[in-house]
C-alpha cells in the first residue's frame, strides 16, 4: 500500500543518513491547551452529511526522550483531545451504525476521535540556531462517534472507531539570537487510499528558563487537524479540527 511505502522509505532514508543526537540525555514533558473550531460530515458510507459542532477547548500532553545513542531512535508519545459535539438538522437520508435517519429529523451528534501519537524519531540537525526532526508516527485513534434524535424516544447510534495509522513525521525549531525566542513547526501527515490523515501546528516560544537543571519554554500557535477516513472501522470522515494553542514545556 502507499502509506506502507512512505513510511518504509522514510525509515530507510533516516537510517542511511548520519543521526546526531543529544550528547546529553534529555527528558521534555509538556501540555497544551487547545481551543477549536470543528466542521465537516461523517457516515457509515461514503453518503456523508454535514453536521454543526462547537467550539471546545482541547488539551495535549506528552513526553519525549532523547538519549545519545546515535542508531537508536528518541521517542516522543503524546496524548490528543480531539472531540465535539453540537446539533444538526440532516438535509438527506442519513445511514450510521446499522440505523436509518430520514432528512429533516434533528440530531444531537458528537465525535471523540481522541488519538495517542507514538513517535520514533531522529535528530537530523541540533544547535543552538536550528533543530531538524525527522520520523515515524504511530497514530492510535481510538474513540467514539455517535448521534441521537433530539425527540423524546428517537433512535440513537454509535461507532467505536480504534485504528492505529502510521505517518511521515517532522519537527524545526529556529532560534532567534539575543532574544530568548525561538519559532517552531510540528506536523505528521500520510494519505492512502482515499484516506488523508494530518495533524500540523506552528507558533512561537519563549525561554523562561534556560539553566543547567531545567530549561522552561511557554509557547502559542495555531494547530490544523483534518481527519479525512475513507472506510476506517466501517467509518467515512471528513472533519476539521483548527484553532489557537498555548503550553509550556519543561526539558530536564
Amino acid at each position: 500500500m502507499k502509506k506502507t511505502v512512505l513510511v518504509l522509505s522514510l525509515s530507510g532514508a533516516l537510517l542511511a543518513g548520519t543521526a546526531q543526537a543529544d550528547t546529553l540525555l534529555g527528558l521534555y514533558l509538556g501540555a497544551d491547551g487547545w481551543r477549536t473550531s470543528t466542521d465537516g460530515s461523517f457516515a457509515g458510507n461514503d453518503q456523508m452529511q454535514s453536521f454543526n459542532f462547537n467550539d471546545k477547548t482541547q488539551t495535549s500532553y506528552y513526553v519525549a526522550l532523547e538519549h545519545p545513542l546515535p542508531l537508536i531512535p528518541n521517542i516522543r508519545l503524546q496524548h490528543n483531545q480531539v472531540e465535539s459535539a453540537g446539533v444538526s438538522n440532516l438535509t438527506a437520508d442519513f445511514s450510521f451504525a446499522g440505523e436509518s435517519f430520514t432528512a429533516d429529523t434533528q440530531l444531537q451528534n458528537q465525535v471523540d476521535l481522541t488519538n495517542t501519537d507514538y513517535v520514533l524519531y531522529y535528530e537530523i540537525l541540533d544547535n543552538d540556531l536550528v533543530s531538524i526532526d525527522l520520523g515515524i508516527n504511530g497514530k492510535h485513534i481510538n474513540g467514539t462517534v455517535a448521534v441521537a434524535e433530539t425527540a423524546a424516544g428517537g433512535m440513537a447510534a454509535s461507532q467505536r472507531v480504534s485504528q492505529v495509522i502510521p505517518m511521515a513525521y517532522g519537527a524545526a525549531i529556529v532560534g532567534l539570537p539575543l532574544t530568548g525566542l525561538d519559532v517552531f513547526a510540528q506536523g505528521s501527515i500520510i494519505s492512502y487510499d482515499g484516506s488523508r490523515i494530518y495533524d500540523m501546528q506552528a507558533g512561537v516560544a519563549y525561554a523562561l528558563l534556560d539553566n543547567l537543571a531545567v530549561d522552561l519554554r511557554v509557547k502559542v500557535g495555531y494547530r490544523a487537524v483534518n481527519l479525512r477516513l475513507d472506510d476506517i472501522d466501517d467509518f467515512y470522515a471528513d472533519l476539521n479540527f483548527k484553532g489557537v494553542f498555548a503550553g509550556v514545556e519543561l526539558h530536564f
